[in-house]
Protein backbone atom coordinates (compact mmCIF):
# COMPACT_ATOMS: atom_id res chain seq x y z
CA UNK A 1 0.00 0.00 0.00
CA UNK A 2 2.74 2.83 1.15
CA UNK A 3 4.08 2.52 -2.70
CA UNK A 4 0.42 4.20 -3.94
CA UNK A 5 1.34 6.79 -1.76
CA UNK A 6 2.57 8.94 -3.91
CA UNK A 7 -0.15 8.06 -6.54
CA UNK A 8 -2.92 9.22 -4.57
CA UNK A 9 -1.03 12.11 -3.24
CA UNK A 10 -0.55 13.29 -6.62
CA UNK A 11 -4.14 12.30 -7.59
CA UNK A 12 -5.18 14.10 -4.46
CA UNK A 13 -4.11 17.53 -5.41
CA UNK A 14 -4.36 17.22 -9.33
CA UNK A 15 -8.02 16.69 -8.77
CA UNK A 16 -8.41 19.11 -6.01
CA UNK A 17 -7.05 21.61 -7.44
CA UNK A 18 -9.55 24.34 -9.39
CA UNK A 19 -10.61 23.08 -13.12
CA UNK A 20 -13.79 22.51 -15.51
CA UNK A 21 -14.75 19.64 -12.56
CA UNK A 22 -14.35 21.80 -9.70
CA UNK A 23 -16.27 24.77 -11.13
CA UNK A 24 -19.19 22.81 -13.04
CA UNK A 25 -20.07 21.00 -9.16
CA UNK A 26 -19.22 24.23 -6.61
CA UNK A 27 -21.52 26.29 -8.78
CA UNK A 28 -24.31 23.19 -9.17
CA UNK A 29 -24.26 22.75 -5.54
CA UNK A 30 -24.55 26.43 -5.12
CA UNK A 31 -27.27 26.43 -7.63
CA UNK A 32 -29.38 23.56 -7.32
CA UNK A 33 -28.62 22.06 -3.51
CA UNK A 34 -26.02 18.81 -3.17
CA UNK A 35 -28.55 16.45 -3.16
CA UNK A 36 -30.21 17.23 -6.90
CA UNK A 37 -26.42 17.72 -7.81
CA UNK A 38 -25.24 14.24 -6.64
CA UNK A 39 -25.68 12.43 -10.40
CA UNK A 40 -23.48 15.20 -11.84
CA UNK A 41 -20.93 13.50 -8.69
CA UNK A 42 -21.28 9.97 -9.27
CA UNK A 43 -20.92 10.86 -13.02
CA UNK A 44 -17.41 12.93 -12.67
CA UNK A 45 -15.93 10.04 -10.35
CA UNK A 46 -17.06 7.37 -12.32
CA UNK A 47 -15.78 8.96 -15.86
CA UNK A 48 -12.49 10.23 -14.23
CA UNK A 49 -11.59 6.74 -13.37
CA UNK A 50 -12.45 5.72 -17.06
CA UNK A 51 -10.02 8.03 -18.24
CA UNK A 52 -7.38 7.28 -15.84
CA UNK A 53 -7.83 3.67 -16.36
CA UNK A 54 -8.16 3.52 -20.71
CA UNK A 55 -4.80 5.67 -20.19
CA UNK A 56 -2.68 3.41 -18.79
CA UNK A 57 -4.47 0.58 -21.75
CA UNK A 58 -3.08 2.65 -24.57
CA UNK A 59 -3.87 6.27 -24.92
CA UNK A 60 -0.54 6.85 -22.66
CA UNK A 61 1.59 4.17 -24.36
CA UNK A 62 0.69 6.36 -27.64
CA UNK A 63 1.35 9.78 -26.17
CA UNK A 64 4.62 7.90 -25.08
CA UNK A 65 5.70 7.22 -28.10
CA UNK A 66 4.81 10.14 -29.72
CA UNK A 67 5.91 12.78 -27.29
CA UNK A 68 4.72 15.34 -29.23
CA UNK A 69 1.42 14.94 -28.71
CA UNK A 70 1.96 14.77 -24.98
CA UNK A 71 3.02 18.65 -25.57
CA UNK A 72 -0.06 19.01 -28.10
CA UNK A 73 -2.20 18.05 -24.98
CA UNK A 74 -0.66 19.87 -22.84
CA UNK A 75 -0.98 23.36 -24.97
CA UNK A 76 -4.31 22.18 -25.66
CA UNK A 77 -5.47 21.89 -21.90
CA UNK A 78 -3.77 25.07 -20.64
CA UNK A 79 -6.07 27.23 -23.44
CA UNK A 80 -9.27 25.29 -22.70
CA UNK A 81 -8.56 26.44 -19.22
CA UNK A 82 -7.88 29.80 -19.53
CA UNK A 83 -10.86 30.23 -22.17
CA UNK A 84 -13.02 28.54 -19.36
CA UNK A 85 -11.82 30.84 -16.72
CA UNK A 86 -11.62 34.02 -18.91
CA UNK A 87 -15.50 32.84 -19.57
CA UNK A 88 -15.75 32.71 -15.98
CA UNK A 89 -14.69 36.15 -15.65
CA UNK A 90 -17.08 38.07 -18.24
CA UNK A 91 -19.87 36.13 -16.85
CA UNK A 92 -22.93 38.29 -16.15
CA UNK A 93 -24.97 37.23 -12.90
CA UNK A 94 -27.98 35.23 -13.31
CA UNK A 95 -30.86 36.65 -11.37
CA UNK A 96 -33.22 34.18 -11.54
CA UNK A 97 -33.69 30.52 -12.41
CA UNK A 98 -34.88 29.75 -16.15
CA UNK A 99 -37.53 27.66 -17.57
CA UNK A 100 -35.27 23.77 -17.93
CA UNK A 101 -32.45 24.82 -15.99
CA UNK A 102 -31.43 21.67 -13.99
CA UNK A 103 -27.70 20.00 -13.01
CA UNK A 104 -25.84 17.77 -15.13
CA UNK A 105 -27.33 13.96 -15.17
CA UNK A 106 -25.10 11.37 -14.34
CA UNK A 107 -24.59 10.64 -18.17
CA UNK A 108 -23.77 14.02 -19.01
CA UNK A 109 -21.41 14.06 -16.51
CA UNK A 110 -19.04 10.60 -17.10
CA UNK A 111 -18.96 12.14 -21.48
CA UNK A 112 -17.77 15.18 -20.01
CA UNK A 113 -14.90 13.94 -18.71
CA UNK A 114 -14.00 12.72 -22.27
CA UNK A 115 -13.52 16.90 -23.42
CA UNK A 116 -11.68 17.68 -19.84
CA UNK A 117 -8.26 18.63 -20.40
CA UNK A 118 -7.51 18.60 -17.01
CA UNK A 119 -8.35 15.10 -16.44
CA UNK A 120 -6.62 13.95 -18.99
CA UNK A 121 -3.20 16.32 -18.18
CA UNK A 122 -3.46 14.52 -14.51
CA UNK A 123 -4.51 10.84 -15.78
CA UNK A 124 -1.61 11.01 -17.99
CA UNK A 125 1.70 12.66 -15.68
CA UNK A 126 -0.04 10.34 -12.85
CA UNK A 127 1.14 7.66 -15.38
CA UNK A 128 4.68 7.70 -14.20
CA UNK A 129 3.72 6.71 -10.95
CA UNK A 130 2.74 3.76 -11.71
CA UNK A 131 5.77 2.38 -14.35
CA UNK A 132 6.61 -1.14 -14.06
CA UNK A 133 3.35 -2.79 -13.41
CA UNK A 134 1.71 -4.75 -15.57
CA UNK A 135 -0.89 -2.60 -17.73
CA UNK A 136 -3.60 -4.53 -15.79
CA UNK A 137 -1.77 -3.07 -12.38
CA UNK A 138 -1.65 0.09 -13.67
CA UNK A 139 -5.17 0.61 -15.06
CA UNK A 140 -6.53 -0.71 -11.96
CA UNK A 141 -4.60 1.45 -9.67
CA UNK A 142 -5.39 4.19 -11.61
CA UNK A 143 -9.06 3.68 -12.15
CA UNK A 144 -9.62 3.01 -8.49
CA UNK A 145 -7.06 5.91 -7.53
CA UNK A 146 -8.86 8.56 -9.31
CA UNK A 147 -12.24 7.65 -9.28
CA UNK A 148 -11.90 6.74 -5.26
CA UNK A 149 -10.26 10.15 -4.38
CA UNK A 150 -12.36 12.03 -6.63
CA UNK A 151 -15.69 10.88 -5.11
CA UNK A 152 -14.46 12.74 -1.92
CA UNK A 153 -12.99 15.90 -4.25
CA UNK A 154 -16.63 16.36 -5.97
CA UNK A 155 -18.57 16.27 -2.44
CA UNK A 156 -16.13 18.52 -1.18
CA UNK A 157 -16.58 21.22 -4.01
CA UNK A 158 -20.19 20.66 -4.52
CA UNK A 159 -21.27 20.67 -0.52
CA UNK A 160 -19.00 24.38 -0.98
CA UNK A 161 -20.98 25.36 -3.37
CA UNK A 162 -24.06 24.71 -1.36
CA UNK A 163 -23.02 26.17 1.78
CA UNK A 164 -21.71 29.27 -0.17
CA UNK A 165 -25.15 30.04 -1.41
CA UNK A 166 -27.01 28.92 1.80
CA UNK A 167 -24.66 31.82 3.36
CA UNK A 168 -25.36 34.31 0.87
CA UNK A 169 -28.73 33.60 0.66
CA UNK A 170 -29.54 33.77 4.65
CA UNK A 171 -26.76 36.86 5.65
CA UNK A 172 -28.13 39.17 2.05
CA UNK A 173 -31.34 38.47 4.33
Amino acid sequence: MSEYLPLLGFVFFGLFSPGPNVILLTASGARFGFRRTMPHVVGVALGVGVIAGTTSLGVGALLQAQPALTLILKIVAFFWILWMAWGLWQAKPVSARQAGDRPFTFVEAVLFQWISPKIWAVALSALALVEGKTLLDQATALALSFSGINLFVCFFWTAAGAALSFLLTNLAA
